[in-house]
């Protein structure tokens, strides 16, 4: 039988960057895939299921309420217009058109203000909302945060991520105090993280995940909190919320991986170390390269191997190197966040033993080539 690879030209790829939308994210567990099957060939009262399966993950979750979005970014838009829109009938199906009378400022730390794959700003503005910067962008202190609260302000967003600027922001536990303070909700968005229960255990009103990502479901993505605020943001099913809907198959294969997740065994980051061991060993044997074990940015326990060309010994620029290893036949994508400083980072977690050596032999065999020439 021809492979779907064959069938459509399709290069097979080796994913050394991680759980990212440009490679697919992530490859969920047979009985998930299943469970997509099972919903793909039945039918379902679509409220009914949305409602139930909500209340099923908000017993799983331990938080008051949940429900299955299409993807992390659009949970950002929809909860952007929930907070927004709220139970206004009219506004709810007018909030494309109408004047915005009602608070609709989303505050955000200054640098949390990323590009994801796309700008956090992007899905503010398609949930009506209207961005506002607090604090600077290596800096965002509670007060910073709480000086750009304004009566117009309809919530906090908080974007964990290691996307975002680490050092000297506030936490969410903070951030979750300055929202109590002035009385709006806190959006946080964790759509990587892997703890499903901190955040809303610490009090954040709507908490947004991707269920591709750490969970490994079908794309889709879960927003979870308050009661309330959850409410806000089904309703934009009527709303913005159509044209972002997700599937049967989604919420229900969703469901599911959230209930493995919950009690899988996960990879730890020092059994990610011993995994990577061998590979780094190889590599530092090159000439011109150093690797070496480094940990998450954002603090989750994830190590990744951090590989350094001294650009000036192996005859090319690593934008060049992760260029080639991407256009060769077999398409190997790292993480290249710091590719200008000469750096890429492989994340171990969706590659196995025998891929991590083709990775290491591309990169001879490339070095190889370079000196050839």
């Amino acid at each position: 039988m021809t492979s779907v690879y064959e069938k459509y030209g399709l290069k097979q790829v080796i994913n050394a960057s991680g759980r990212m939308t440009i490679l697919g994210v992530s490859t969920p567990a047979a009985d998930v895939v299943e469970t997509v099957k099972y919903g793909l060939n039945h039918y379902f009262e679509m409220k009914d299921l949305v409602n139930k399966t909500g209340a099923y993950i908000a017993g799983l979750l331990n938080c008051e309420a949940a429900v299955v979005v299409s993807c992390a970014s659009a949970g950002i838009a929809q909860s952007v217009a929930g907070v927004i829109v709220k139970d206004n009938d009219w506004l709810l199906e007018n909030l494309h058109a109408a004047p915005l009378t009602v608070p609709h400022d989303i505050v955000l730390p200054k640098g949390h203000n990323v590009n994801f794959g796309a700008p956090v700003g992007t899905m503010v503005t398609l949930g009506g909302g209207r961005l506002v910067e607090a604090g600077y962008a290596n800096e965002c202190s509670p007060e910073q945060l709480s000086a750009a609260v304004t009566p117009d302000t309809a919530a906090i967003l908080y974007i964990k991520s290691h996307h975002s600027v680490q050092k000297s922001h506030l936490s969410v536990e903070q951030a979750v105090a300055v929202a109590r303070k002035h009385g709006v909700p806190l959006i946080v968005d964790a759509a990587a993280e892997e703890d499903l229960l901190a955040y809303t255990a610490l009090g954040a009103d709507l908490v947004i995940y991707s269920g591709a990502k750490a969970i490994e479901g079908p794309t889709s993505g879960l927003v979870i909190g308050k009661k309330q605020q959850v409410e806000w943001v089904k309703r934009q099913s009527l709303g913005i919320g159509r044209a972002m809907k997700v599937g049967k198959e989604g919420i229900l294969g969703l469901t599911q991986a959230i209930e493995n997740y919950l009690v899988q065994e996960k990879t730890s980051g020092a059994q990610m170390v011993e995994k990577m061991t061998p590979f780094i060993t190889n590599l530092n044997g090159l000439n011109g390269i150093q690797a070496r074990v480094v940990w998450d940015a954002a603090g989750r326990d994830i190590a990744r191997a951090e590989i350094h060309f001294d650009e000036s010994c192996i005859g090319m620029s690593t934008g060049e190197m992760v260029q080639a290893l991407k256009t060769g036949e077999q398409a190997i994508y790292f993480r290249g966040y710091k590719a200008n400083e000469g750096i890429v980072e492989v994340d171990v977690r969706s590659v196995s033993a025998g891929q991590l050596h083709q990775i290491f032999t591309a990169i001879q065999d490339l070095l190889a080539r370079g000196k050839q020439a």
